[in-house]
C-alpha cells in the first residue's frame, strides 16, 4: 500500500477527536510561534520608545497585505488539494501545488519591488504621524526585503497542513521563530539597527523557516513541488481563488482596519497607536491558537467531505467548536483580570499605554468566546467549498460591521468608541455566523441520512 493510500486511510478511519486533536496540535504550535514572531518584535521594540513601539502596529497593517495574498494561495490551494485527495486524484492535486507555490513567489517579487519604489507614500497612508514615520519606514523596508519568502511560506504552510503533515509545519515555523527571537536583540540593540533590526530579523527567521518548508514538501507522502507541474491554467486559478477569496477578505479586510485603526487613534496620541497595537498583537497571540485548532479541523472536514463521509465532517465540526469555546472561555477569564499587567510587559514605563490598552483588552475579553463559532463556522464552510457564504462572512467582521463603527463611534464617545469597536463588531458578526452554521449542519446530515437511505435499499 502506497503512502498516499496510508495517508487516505488515517485520514477517512481514525477515530474523528484523536486525528483532530493529532493534527491540531502542530496547527496550534506553529500558528502561536508565528504570533510569536509579532509579539517578539513589539517586546523588544517596545523597549526603544513609545513611538517605536506605534511603529510595529502601523506596519502590522502591511504584513496583513503580505498575509492576505499567501494566505488567498495557501487556503485556496490547500482547501482545494484535500478535497482531490479525498477523491485519490493526486496528480491534479500536485499540479494545484505546483500552480500556486510557484504563481505565489513570483507576486511576492513584484509585490516588493512596487512597495520599495512607493514607500514614503505607502508609510504614510497606513497612518503613521510623524514622530511615528521613521520608526515605521525602517521596519516596512526590512520586511519588504523577505516578503517573496514570508508570501510563499503561508502557501508551503497550508499545503503541508492539508495533507495531514502539520508536524512538519510545526518545525519548519518553529525554527523560525526561534532565530528571530535570538537575531531580535541582536539587531535592535546589539547593531544599533533599531525598528529596522526587528524587521530584518523576522525576514532572515522566515528564510530559514521558508527552506525548511520548502525541504519538507515531499517527504512523509507529502506531493513535492516541481516546476514541470506549474499549470498556469485558469481553471485551476479559478478554484484556488474561489476557494482561497475569503481568506483574502479577512486579511484585506484586516490591513484596511488596521490602517484606519491607526488613523483613528492618531489623534489622540501615539500612546493611543501604541496601546491598541500591544493589544492587537496580544488577540492574535490567542486567536492564532484558535486558527490552529481550526487548521486540525479543516484537513479532516477536506478529506471526509471530499470522500463523502458528511457525519464524520459533522462530528469533527461539533467537536471543536465544543473544545474552542472553552478554551477561549478560560483565556478571556485570565486576560480580563491580568490585562494591566500584560499590557504592562511591553511599555511598564507608560502609563497612558497601560491605561488605553487595559480597557480595550477588557472590553475584547468579554467577546472573544464567540470567536470559536465565528471561525469555526468560517473554516467549514471554506473547506467544503461554499466560498459565498464564507466570503460573506469573512467580509462581516472587519467590513460590514467594524468599520462603520471604528469610524463613527469616536467621533461620539472618543477614545471608548476606539477601544469597544472590535467588540461590537465580533457580537453581530456572530449573529451572522450563527444562522450560516446552523443551516449548513443540517444540509451535511440531510446527505447523511440520503446517502444512509441508499445504501440500505438492494441493489
Amino acid at each position: 500500500m502506497s503512502d498516499t493510500d496510508n495517508k487516505y486511510l488515517l485520514m477517512t478511519q481514525t477515530p474523528v477527536p484523536k486525528l483532530v486533536v493529532k493534527l491540531a496540535i502542530p496547527s496550534i504550535v506553529s500558528m502561536v510561534v508565528t504570533a510569536i514572531y509579532n509579539m517578539a518584535d513589539t517586546f523588544f521594540v517596545s523597549q526603544i520608545n513609545t513611538s517605536a513601539s506605534g511603529a510595529v502596529g502601523i506596519s502590522f497593517s502591511f504584513m496583513a497585505i503580505i498575509q492576505a495574498i499567501g494566505f488567498t494561495m495557501g487556503m485556496g490551494s490547500g482547501n482545494y488539494i484535500a478535497r482531490l485527495l479525498g477523491q485519490k486524484n493526486s496528480k491534479e492535486a500536485s499540479k494545484v501545488i505546483a500552480t500556486s507555490f510557484f504563481t505565489t513567489f513570483g507576486i511576492g517579487i513584484i509585490f516588493s519591488l512596487l512597495a520599495l519604489i512607493f514607500i514614503d507614500p505607502l508609510v504614510r497612508l497606513l497612518g503613521a504621524t510623524e514622530t511615528i514615520f521613521p520608526y515605521a519606514r525602517d521596519y516596512t523596508q526590512f520586511i519588504l526585503i523577505g516578503a517573496p519568502f514570508i508570501m510563499t511560506s503561508y502557501v508551503l504552510n497550508n499545503i503541508l497542513k492539508f495533507q495531514g503533515s502539520a508536524l512538519f509545519s510545526m518545525f519548519g515555523i518553529g525554527i523560525g521563530a526561534i532565530i528571530n527571537i535570538v537575531l531580535d536583540p541582536i539587531f535592535i540593540f546589539g547593531l544599533d539597527m533599531g525598528t529596522g533590526g526587528a524587521a530584518l530579523a523576522t525576514s532572515i527567521s522566515q528564510f530559514i523557516g521558508f527552506c525548511i518548508l520548502l525541504f519538507a514538501s515531499g517527504k512523509g507522502g507529502n506531493i513535492k513541488i516541481s516546476i514541470k507541474n506549474f499549470t498556469p491554467r485558469w481553471p485551476v486559478y479559478k478554484e484556488i481563488i474561489r476557494t482561497g477569496i475569503p481568506s483574502f477578505y479577512r486579511q484585506g479586510l484586516a490591513s484596511i482596519t488596521w490602517i484606519v485603526l491607526n488613523q483613528t487613534a492618531g489623534p489622540f496620541g501615539d500612546a493611543a497607536i501604541a496601546g491598541m497595537s500591544i493589544v492587537g498583537r496580544v488577540f492574535f497571540f490567542a486567536v492564532s491558537a484558535l486558527i490552529g485548532f481550526g487548521q486540525g479541523f479543516q484537513p479532516v472536514c477536506g478529506y471526509n467531505y471530499g470522500a463523502r463521509l458528511y457525519k464524520r465532517v459533522l462530528e469533527a465540526f461539533w467537536f471543536c467548536i465544543k473544545a474552542a469555546s472553552t478554551g477561549l472561555a478560560i483565556l478571556a477569564i485570565i486576560g480580563f483580570i491580568t490585562a494591566p499587567d500584560i499590557v504592562a510587559l511591553f511599555r511598564r514605563t507608560d502609563p497612558v499605554v497601560i491605561e488605553i490598552g487595559a480597557t480595550a483588552m477588557r472590553f475584547q475579553c468579554i467577546t472573544l468566546p464567540l470567536s470559536a463559532w465565528i471561525i469555526i463556522t468560517n473554516m467549514m464552510l471554506q473547506t467544503i467549498g461554499k466560498s459565498k457564504e464564507a466570503s460573506i462572512l469573512s467580509l462581516s467582521r472587519q467590513g460590514l460591521f467594524f468599520l462603520p463603527v471604528i469610524l463613527i463611534l469616536p467621533h461620539i464617545i472618543g477614545l471608548a468608541g476606539i477601544q469597544s469597536s472590535q467588540p461590537i463588531a465580533d457580537i453581530a458578526t456572530f449573529i451572522v455566523s450563527l444562522s450560516m452554521g446552523l443551516r449548513t449542519t443540517k444540509e451535511l446530515k440531510l446527505l447523511q441520512r440520503e446517502q444512509d437511505y441508499f445504501l440500505k435499499v438492494p441493489g
